[in-house]
């Protein structure tokens, strides 16, 4: 992504960005930018009808920069495109005020945002966007029978590259139509990985299928390199990393993931981290409960006791139409922060990210235990049913009474962390 101009306030964080996506992940983060109520600015194709004196009609479509204040928005990750739609809020020649139009946010094409307020979320997301530094992590390669995947496995989203589907006949003895669709099969991925996965940016390439099929196919790879000359593959085959994987859909990228051997060869990556952090939470629910917490309620309570030490939420919190329910996040994030902590934020387009949102969407791994969990979820149970009344009593006890209510707290919690 290439910032082109940034115009924000500091005074109130209102403003705009202009910026140019010029890979599938920026089209993500385009995504997230948005929310309804935004100003977006684009080139776009509009059908225009004039009449003439004569009273014929004619019609052509008409290329013009137009601004409409976004009412709904969509990612196709197919397509690689985001689609927005509102009503027209300038001036144009051919467009009224208020007519509605739906723009098509591409690669390679300039936009811009404005936004009432860009709040440390947004920021951070423009900066990650745009550092030079990002770009395809992990590449993998699924297979198994004649099905293959080859997938480009960034820091936000998963993207196929290429589907390989190759219809492989049994062995017959005296016939070589299986070794041919072997070969055919090997071929058609080997083209593959020498046109989609952009070796100066990766770390490594991932081949994972169940059996010894990835170690047939890198015999194949590595001999045919040779024989072609393909300096690339040459070059790098030092970054292979053969693994397990129980098919060849994409979903079993994810397994690729388990082995402990192949997430420390790719332990500096942004995907990496968040399963890391994500599986030790997992571990620490079963084990140590008091020391993961999950469901806003409870994380909020854990974060005013300064006890968390890593938060994971996803970003599909940060896309409520609710400013409020945004904002109740983005708050806790930059509270978090504030006091030490360290802050995951998970796409919903990994595995990882669609886990955490089973649990919530926001969890945190606490430094230390908070026993109290029994009476925090009835807290809790009673905030959602709306049976919580305000603490008014206070009010109407003697100063002794409160003292002595206090005292009680004070040995209640002596005893739950067992130093009575």
């Amino acid at each position: 992504m290439k910032l082109l101009k940034k115009q924000i306030s500091a005074k109130d964080g209102s403003g705009f960005v202009s910026l140019l996506p010029s890979t599938p992940e920026d089209l993500w983060h385009t995504y997230n930018l948005l929310q309804k109520g935004d100003r977006v600015r684009c080139t776009t194709l509009r059908k225009v009808s004039k009449e003439s004196s004569t009273g014929s009609v004619t019609s052509n479509k008409v290329r013009m920069n137009l601004t409409i204040e976004v009412t709904k928005l969509e990612f196709f990750k197919d397509s690689l495109e985001v689609r927005i739609s509102g009503p027209n809020s300038t001036e144009s020649d051919h467009v009224r005020m208020g007519a509605f139009h739906t723009l098509t946010l591409e690669l390679d094409r300039q936009f811009s945002i404005e936004k009432e307020c860009w709040d440390q979320i947004y920021l951070d997301r423009i900066e990650e966007a745009c550092n030079p530094e990002k770009g395809a992590d992990i590449a993998c390669v699924v297979m198994s029978g004649g099905l293959a995947h080859v997938c480009l496995v960034t820091g936000s989203v998963t993207v196929t590259k290429a589907r390989i589907d190759v219809n492989i006949p049994k062995k017959r003895t005296g016939s070589s139509s299986h070794s041919k669709s072997i070969t055919k099969f090997y071929d058609a991925i080997y083209r593959a990985i020498l046109t989609h996965i952009p070796f100066d940016k990766i770390k490594c390439v991932l081949l994972g299928s169940p059996g010894f099929q990835k170690d047939d196919f890198f015999k194949y790879l590595l001999a045919e390199s040779v024989r072609r000359e393909d300096r690339p593959l040459i070059e790098n085959k030092g970054k292979f990393v053969l693994c397990h994987s129980s098919s060849g859909h994409k979903h079993s990228v994810e397994e690729l993931f388990s082995d402990p051997s192949i997430m420390s060869r790719v332990a500096e990556t942004k995907l990496c981290k968040e399963i890391d952090v994500l599986n030790k939470f997992m571990r620490l629910l079963d084990t140590h409960p008091d020391k993961a917490y999950y469901g806003f309620f409870h994380v909020q309570k854990a974060n005013e006791e300064l006890a968390i030490d890593s938060l994971l939420i996803s970003d599909e919190l940060f896309r409520s139409s609710d400013i409020a329910e945004r904002k109740k996040y983005v708050a806790l994030v930059e509270s978090v922060r504030e006091r030490g902590g360290k802050v995951y934020i998970f796409s919903t387009m990994h595995v990882s990210g669609q886990q955490l949102q089973q649990v919530s969407g926001v969890a945190a791994i606490l430094r230390y235990p908070l026993p109290d969990l029994d009476e925090l979820e009835e807290i809790a149970a009673a905030h959602e049913s709306g049976l919580v009344e305000e603490e008014s009593d206070d009010e109407e006890l003697s100063e002794e009474a409160k003292r002595k209510r206090e005292e009680a707290r004070v040995r209640e919690d002596i005893q739950d962390m067992g130093f009575d």
